[in-house]
């Protein structure tokens, strides 16, 4: 018997201490890079985009990966990535941690379009609303004072 499974994750994580430091200009440059290293993770990606505080991706996560090892290896290869191509100078590191939040193929449209739109939502709801009410969405306590 074959193996089937969706496990559809918008994972959202920010730069350090939320510093606007990801250039508009150079930002598919970045999407790109992280698209690749999650194809090589045989996972895929559906989506990502972001502001220059901070990236939303929605992808499939392969049962073989681990959720916490998949951000893991996207934060420090593209951090690494980000230092030797000196396209973001002002970027030192990405922000411990990360919210991941899990998807039905029902809601996975919606989630594709509220990703590709950051830019307009962003224009009436700063990052901090967002991520709480992300969080406040999927049912997780959290303590402000842990999230920045």
């Amino acid at each position: 018997m074959s193996t089937f499974r969706q496990i559809y994750y918008q994972i959202v994580f920010s730069t350090k201490k939320r510093k606007p430091v990801l250039l508009t200009e150079h930002e598919e440059d970045l999407y790109k890079y992280i698209w690749g290293v999650v194809k090589n993770k045989n996972c895929r990606l559906y989506r990502i985009n972001g502001m220059p505080d901070h990236i939303h991706l929605l992808i499939d996560l392969h049962p073989s990966v681990s959720l916490s090892s998949f951000v893991k290896d996207i934060k420090i290869s593209s951090n690494i990535w980000i230092k030797q191509n000196g396209l973001f100078p002002d970027f030192e590191e990405w922000q411990s941690g990360y919210g991941a939040f899990t998807y039905s193929v029902r809601e996975k449209d919606m989630i594709v379009n509220y990703i590709k739109n950051q830019k307009e939502h962003h224009q009436h709801e700063s990052f901090e609303d967002e991520y709480k009410n992300l969080l406040r969405s999927h049912g997780i306590d959290f303590d402000e004072k842990y999230l920045w």
